[in-house]
């Protein structure tokens, strides 16, 4: 029968035998912790397309191999050394009789890290497109004013500050209404903690203008969480537009993709959002000011019709004038000799009426021949009227002739 201190034993030999040399292998940061320069890291292998574990591993940096890579690598060394990112790195398999199984890492490949983060980024933009989710927040008709922000960021972070004091100090004087969202903005809490923030803002979508997200900058690895496919598909389902300023110069996260409009810094982000309130603020000016010279065009050209107006009516009120005047004129010229042509034509009547009464007078109806009976002072047209014993009067040119009915 063997002992536990013979079969650990055994099991080192075996290890050692079998492994004369450090290997590479590829895992995944589980765990990370540090203590007096040394690493102690968790590494996991999980099952394809599942969060399942399928193999598990303690490892160990000493801090001697981490000055080491250090001058390797650089601050690229601490970016690798991250929970949640895949990496490639030699390890030396040993086995100690107390401490158990244990990898200790003598060297790591940035460059496979790099790999992975760009192969997840390309899935993650694969998915969006096939979900319909790539351009959705996009096609969003961003407000004409962006007044009531809602600020994802680490209190911490630079670049929250930037932004801030960019909104401020805008030489504009406009005020606006900021919002803050606490998040972690790098590493493995990064991504869900600015998935909860969004989701957050979508259920109360009717208070803000947009969402704003934003870092201090960093490396293509800090910027790994901006990747995820949950941060970027609840980046694309907010109700709202996303404006990202994660300070960044050359490389560019799915999240600049998916978001309504992406700039490099937290400044250029503060600054885009004065600029648009700004073309707005102009717009408005302009469209006074056109309203201002239609109106005073309009007012002119109402003046000028009224003065032609008014001088048609000056104009006409002479000519009317001109016309009575002329009229008047005419008939004053006109009354005499219209007067003397009425009198010659009333004088001319009277002496055709003067003839007529002339001509029909008793007189010179007997001078003709004719006499004039008369009884009781009636003249006698009808014989039958008279009786006998009726005396009657016989007027003739030269006398009258008095008798009696019989």
């Amino acid at each position: 029968m063997l002992t536990l201190s013979d079969l650990n034993e055994h099991v080192r030999r075996v290890v050692a035998l079998n492994f004369p040399q450090p290997v590479w292998i590829a895992a995944e940061i589980a765990q990370l912790g540090e203590s007096r320069g040394h690493f102690y890291l968790t590494l996991v292998q999980k099952e394809e397309n599942s969060r399942d574990i399928r193999a598990q591993a303690e490892a160990a940096l000493w801090a001697g191999e981490f000055r080491n890579l250090y001058k390797k690598l650089g601050q690229t060394l601490h970016q690798v050394l991250r929970e949640g990112l895949s990496v490639k790195m030699q390890v030396r398999p040993e086995f100690h009789e107390r401490y158990g199984f244990k990898l200790h890492i003598v060297d790591i490949d940035p460059a496979y890290t790099l790999g992975q983060l760009d192969l997840q980024r390309r899935q993650t933009i694969e998915m969006l497109r096939r979900e319909g989710l790539f351009d959705l927040n996009r096609e969003l008709t961003l407000p004409p004013v962006l007044q009531r922000i809602a600020l994802i960021s680490s209190e911490t972070a630079a670049g929250r500050q930037d932004f801030l004091r960019q909104l401020e100090d805008n030489r504009f004087g406009y005020a606006f209404e900021v919002t803050s969202f606490q998040a972690a903005v790098q590493g493995a809490s990064a991504g869900p903690e600015i998935s909860q923030a969004l989701k957050i803002i979508g259920s109360n979508f009717d208070r803000f203008d947009c969402a704003v997200i934003v870092r201090g900058g960093g490396s293509r690895m800090d910027l790994s969480a901006f990747d995820e496919p949950e941060l970027c598909s609840a980046a694309a389902k907010t109700p709202v537009p996303v404006l990202a300023g994660i300070g960044h110069d050359v490389d560019e996260t799915v999240l600049d993709l998916v978001a309504h409009h992406s700039l490099k810094t937290p400044t250029a982000v503060a600054e885009f959002i004065v600029q648009h309130n700004m073309l707005f603020e102009t717009g408005i000016i302009e469209l006074t000011e056109s309203v201002r010279q239609l109106t005073s065009a309009k007012i002119r050209e109402e003046q000028l019709l009224l003065e032609q107006v008014l001088s048609a009516a000056r104009w006409g009120a002479r000519q009317l004038s001109r016309n009575a005047m002329a009229r008047l004129d005419l008939s004053e010229s006109r009354i005499p000799v219209l007067a003397g042509y009425f009198l010659k034509k009333q004088l001319l009547a009277l002496d055709q009426a003067d003839h007529y009464c002339q001509t029909l007078h008793p007189d010179n109806i007997l001078r003709r021949g004719f006499s004039i009976t008369t009884s009781n002072g009636m003249i006698v047209t009808d014989p039958a009227r008279l009786g006998p014993g009726d005396q009657l009067e016989t007027r003739v040119k030269s006398g009258i002739i008095r008798s009696r009915v019989e």
